[in-house]
């Protein structure tokens, strides 16, 4: 298997990563006069920053307030290959984040379902995976916090 090296970040990518942390919105002039670049060289920085996959800019929304009903994290105990099964669920349109952990659940998956038959639905899916022993699924009641200035 091949190793992935993880990129570098110097501290001007950290200072323009924790800029739009707090304003994704942020215009490249702003976030310049903040890092010390031109307009120019942050859009470039941000482009790199997104090629290379250390950053996405998109807007977050409370999924439990624009329409879906259910949000669960769901614990999985696997059978084999935890890497296979985990790439098997982020295939699947309700998963938004899933985790390859240690501790009682081999993967942890969070989903968004429209109700809890969608839920019923794709936990049967999710059983039917031959390597899945188990599974626990934590309803989401309230989103109470939900940060993304981590990283950097």
């Amino acid at each position: 298997m091949a190793i992935k090296h993880r990129p570098v970040l110097d501290d001007i990518s950290r200072a323009i990563i924790e800029q739009l942390q707090i304003d994704g919105r942020k215009p490249y002039a702003a976030i310049g006069v903040a890092v010390g670049l031109s307009e120019a060289a942050v859009r470039q920085r941000i482009a790199k920053l997104i090629e290379s996959g250390v950053m996405q800019v998109v807007a977050v929304t409370d999924p439990l307030t624009v329409g879906s009903y259910r949000m669960a994290m769901i614990g999985i105990k696997v059978e084999g290959d935890l890497v296979e099964v985990a790439d098997q669920l982020s295939h699947y349109k309700e998963v938004d984040y899933i985790l390859v952990t240690s501790g009682g659940f081999d993967v942890m998956a969070e989903v968004i379902c429209n109700d809890d038959e969608h839920l019923l639905e794709l936990l049967q899916r999710i059983r039917a995976i031959p390597e899945v022993r188990s599974t626990e699924s934590f309803i989401y009641l309230k989103l109470r916090k939900q940060l993304y200035n981590w990283g950097t």
